[in-house]
């Protein structure tokens, strides 16, 4: 973690929190992963870092290694000013829809960061109209584009993954250790073998059977 060093690559990712930082808000990026799999939560983070804490390699979660984004977890969480989790269980998901469970998971991060720190402006992957009160700006692709929203990708992938790796020693069969509940080959014929466990998803493992 280094401060104060404006690389050309913080520089590209904070475009759309410089302007805002520059009017002397508090920023926040919110971020989900789990949408897909058929098992197991959807998890949203959501994440402030002041402006000049640059930590080297925040990306969207989707292209860092796993080992780099348990360091990259942890230099976040000692670095940021506030940081908030969110959980939408599968039978959330299967009572409201995919994406009312998203923001219902969404709202729950924002709630817990904001406890920690009220911000003024928050930044998100591409969902809109969640129900609080913070002027919101939805962005597409924006764990690519956002120092924020990437810094909470990160934060909620590795949440999501350690929850799901402890889940495989309850229901080893599945293989949720290495799929984390995606729809893997693996993860499929031991659905169609076991049948379905309490962490699947009911809406969508419907086709399968």
């Amino acid at each position: 973690m280094k401060k104060v060093d404006y690389t050309d690559r913080y520089i590209s990712l904070t475009e759309f929190e410089t302007p805002l930082w520059a009017e002397g808000l508090t920023v926040v990026g919110a971020d989900e992963v789990g949408r897909g799999p058929l098992a197991g939560p959807v998890v949203c983070a959501c994440v402030s870092i002041a402006q000049g804490i640059v930590i080297d390699g925040i990306d969207d979660s989707k292209k860092v290694s796993e080992k780099k984004r348990i360091r990259l977890n942890e230099l976040i969480r000692e670095n940021c000013s506030c940081v908030g989790l969110g959980w939408a269980w599968q039978s959330e998901i299967d009572e409201l829809n995919i994406l009312e469970a998203t923001k219902k998971a969404f709202v729950d991060a924002y709630k817990r960061a904001a406890s920690i720190k009220k911000p003024d402006v928050l930044l998100i992957d591409a969902v809109s109209g969640l129900d609080l009160d913070v002027r919101q700006l939805s962005i597409i692709h924006g764990d690519a584009r956002s120092y924020l929203i990437a810094a909470a990708s990160i934060i909620a992938k590795v949440a999501r993954d350690a929850y799901m790796i402890e889940m495989d020693k309850i229901y080893p069969m599945y293989g949720f250790a290495r799929n984390k509940g995606y729809g893997t080959k693996e993860h499929i014929d031991a659905l169609k073998r076991f049948g379905p466990c309490e962490l699947h998803r009911r809406t969508f493992i419907k086709n399968f059977f």
